[in-house]
């Protein structure tokens, strides 16, 4: 599993996952995108819900981050320990969960969660995270990488026009494991000062991976007088 995380110095992670109820939500759609991404060059791919994560483990060669939105409750990414087993027998080498320290579902602590998740399976742990303190909290209960994922939506923390680059910078310096910036990456320089700013590498989704989107941004400009 340390040469999963070797491959990832400096490169790009793609987010493949598309928003409920919209034409992309299906597993062979998304196992395409995945695909694509690949092609042009990610070296890891980010996913949610079995389904997805199956098909797109068996289709690409590259290692897949894997998670599970599920619930309503402000902690839904891979919420409980059960949803965190559930990702890594998929196949998935990286289980992707809210690494806050919000109470989660079922229960648990992040930090019980990670130990009993790394004892039943040999699936890595990415905590997302939205602050500095989470992000400490989250490598001392054991995640073997951290990412900015959540900064700007907890209700505690402000959501910056682009990468949080300072959440970045800070992380990096405090802790000794991988930090990836993950969130409101719109552009290529985006990702390039993220990695400036200490990430170990970046995730990128909707700038790549969601036409709507995308294509809302183009309209947005056109409509500006």
């Amino acid at each position: 599993m340390v040469d999963v995380l070797a491959g990832l110095r400096g490169r790009l992670i793609v987010s493949c996952q598309a928003y409920p109820d919209e034409p992309m939500r299906d597993p062979r759609t998304m196992t395409q995108v995945a695909q694509a991404a690949v092609a042009g060059g990610a070296a890891a791919i980010r996913a949610q819900g079995l389904e997805d994560l199956a098909s797109i483990r068996m289709a690409v060669d590259v290692p897949v981050i894997g998670l599970w939105k599920d619930g309503d409750a402000p902690v839904h990414i891979t919420p409980t320990l059960a949803h965190a087993v559930a990702v890594a027998h998929t196949g998935v080498e990286v289980v992707a969960l809210d690494g806050t320290t919000r109470d989660r579902p079922d229960g648990l602590t992040v930090a019980e969660t990670i130990a009993t998740l790394h004892e039943r399976t040999d699936a890595l742990v990415m905590a997302d995270c939205s602050t500095l303190e989470e992000g400490v909290a989250a490598v001392d209960a054991g995640a073997d990488l951290v990412g900015t994922t959540l900064a700007g939506y907890t209700p505690y923390t402000v959501k910056t026009s682009g990468p949080d680059l300072g959440l970045v910078e800070r992380l990096a310096r405090a802790v000794e494991v991988p930090v990836i910036c993950e969130g409101r990456v719109h552009t290529p320089d985006d990702a390039a000062r993220a990695l400036e700013a200490g990430a170990y590498a970046v995730v990128v989704g909707t700038a790549i991976t969601h036409p709507a989107s995308i294509t809302g941004w183009f309209v947005d400009a056109l409509r500006r007088p």
